[in-house]
C-alpha cells in the first residue's frame, strides 16, 4: 500500500529531473550558439577593418596612444607596445600593466614573432606606419589613427573609444568635453589679443639635428590657442630641420624646448643663441613631460594648452594653478593620485624620483 502511494511521487521527481537536464542542455546549446558577431569599423586612414566585438588584448605601436588607452580605461589590456619603462617612466608608474607588455614595435619595424606571442586582438598604429600591411598580413586587425588639430584629436579619441566599447566611449566623450571647456576658457581670453601684441613662439623638437615644429600640427594649434604666433607656421609639419640663421631671423620672444631637447642649456649659452630675444630675456623653458609628452598627441594635450596659455599670456591666467589642475586631471582621467611633488616634477619635465 505504501509502495503504491510513493510511485506517483517518484514519477513526478524523475520527470522534473529529466526536464531540468533538458533545460540545461538547451540553455548550454543556446549560449554556445549566441556569439557576438564581429563589427566593421573605418579607421582614420579610410580603411574598413573587421574587428572583434570585445577587445581583451591590445598592441599599440603609436607611442602617445598608449596613454590614450589608459585614459579610456583600457590600459590593463596593453600586451605589446613600442615603449619602454626607461623612455616613459611616468606612464609605467601610473599604468603598471605596461611593465608586463612586450616591446615588439620600433619606429620602422615590428618583431612579428614577439607580436604573435602576445596574441593581441587588435593593433593601433600611427597613420602611414611602415609596417601596417606587415601586421595585417598575419591576421591581426591594424587600425591607423592620426590628428593635426584639436578636432582631429577629439575624433581620434572618440574612434578609439568606439572600437573598445561603451565604457571607453563614455570616457572619450568626458575627455573631449573637458578639452572643449578648457579651450573655450583659454580662447575666450586670447582671441581678443591684437596680432601685433602676440608674442612670437618657437617650439624646438630636437637640438641635434636642430628641428622645430611648424604649421598644420597640434603644436601649431596650441601655440595659437594660447595666444602666441608660431614663428615656424610657414614650414609645414613636425621636426623640420632649420638653420641657426633662420632662428635668428625669426628672433622668437619665447622658446619652448620639447622633452626630446632636455639638454637645451648646452646650446643656448653659445654666442649665436645669446643674440635671440628669448634667450636674452630669459624666456626659455622646457616643455612638461608626464605619462607622455604634453606637447604632442597625448591625452595631456588638455593640460598643455593651459600651461602654454599661462606661459605665453601670463597676465590673462594669473589664477591658473597648474599643479592643482595636473593633480586633478591625473585623478579624473588616469586614475592616479599624483602628489604635489610629483605634479611639480612633471611640469618641470623631470622623471619620477626613482627614475632619476
Amino acid at each position: 500500500m505504501l509502495k503504491k502511494k510513493f510511485l506517483p511521487l517518484l514519477s513526478v521527481l524523475i520527470f522534473t529531473f529529466l526536464m531540468a537536464g533538458c533545460a540545461q542542455k538547451t540553455g548550454s546549446s543556446t549560449m554556445t550558439k549566441t556569439k557576438v558577431a564581429p563589427k566593421t569599423i573605418t579607421d582614420m586612414a579610410g580603411k574598413k577593418i573587421v574587428i572583434r566585438a570585445k577587445i581583451n588584448r591590445i598592441g599599440d605601436a603609436w607611442p602617445a596612444h598608449n596613454e590614450v588607452l589608459d585614459m579610456l580605461g583600457q590600459g590593463n589590456k596593453i600586451v605589446s607596445t613600442i615603449l619602454t619603462a626607461k623612455g616613459r617612466p611616468w606612464l609605467y608608474l601610473i599604468n603598471p600593466q605596461m611593465n608586463n607588455a612586450a616591446t615588439v614595435f620600433t619606429k620602422n619595424d615590428v618583431n612579428i614573432e614577439g607580436l604573435l606571442k602576445t596574441k593581441p586582438d587588435i593593433i593601433f598604429l600611427p597613420i602611414g606606419s611602415k609596417y601596417a600591411d606587415k601586421a595585417t598580413s598575419i591576421g591581426i586587425p591594424a587600425v591607423q589613427l592620426t590628428f593635426k588639430d584639436f578636432n582631429g584629436l577629439k575624433k581620434c579619441f572618440q574612434v578609439t573609444g568606439d572600437i573598445l566599447g561603451p565604457d571607453a566611449t563614455k570616457k572619450a566623450t568626458a575627455f573631449n568635453t573637458y578639452l572643449d571647456s578648457k579651450l573655450k576658457m583659454i580662447t575666450d581670453k586670447t582671441s581678443t589679443i591684437p596680432t601685433n601684441k602676440k608674442p612670437k613662439v618657437m617650439h624646438v623638437n630636437t637640438i641635434s639635428p636642430l628641428t622645430i615644429d611648424g604649421g598644420s600640427t597640434i603644436i601649431d594649434a596650441w601655440i595659437k590657442a594660447a595666444g602666441g604666433i608660431n614663428v615656424a607656421s610657414g614650414i609645414i609639419g613636425n621636426a623640420k630641420e632649420v638653420s641657426m640663421e633662420q632662428i635668428m631671423k625669426w628672433n622668437p620672444d619665447i622658446i619652448i624646448f620639447g622633452p626630446d631637447a632636455k639638454k637645451y642649456k648646452t646650446v643656448i649659452n653659445t654666442d649665436a643663441w645669446k643674440k635671440v630675444a628669448a634667450v636674452k630675456n630669459g624666456k626659455v623653458v622646457l616643455n612638461p613631460d608626464g605619462g607622455y609628452m604634453w606637447d604632442r598627441y597625448s591625452a595631456e594635450e588638455a593640460l598643455q594648452i593651459q600651461w602654454a596659455a599661462q606661459l605665453i599670456t601670463p597676465d590673462k591666467f594669473k589664477n591658473l594653478d597648474m599643479v592643482s589642475e595636473t593633480r586633478s586631471f591625473y585623478k579624473t582621467f588616469l586614475n592616479y593620485d599624483l602628489t604635489e611633488a610629483e605634479a611639480k616634477l612633471i611640469i618641470s619635465g623631470k622623471p619620477p624620483v626613482k627614475a632619476q
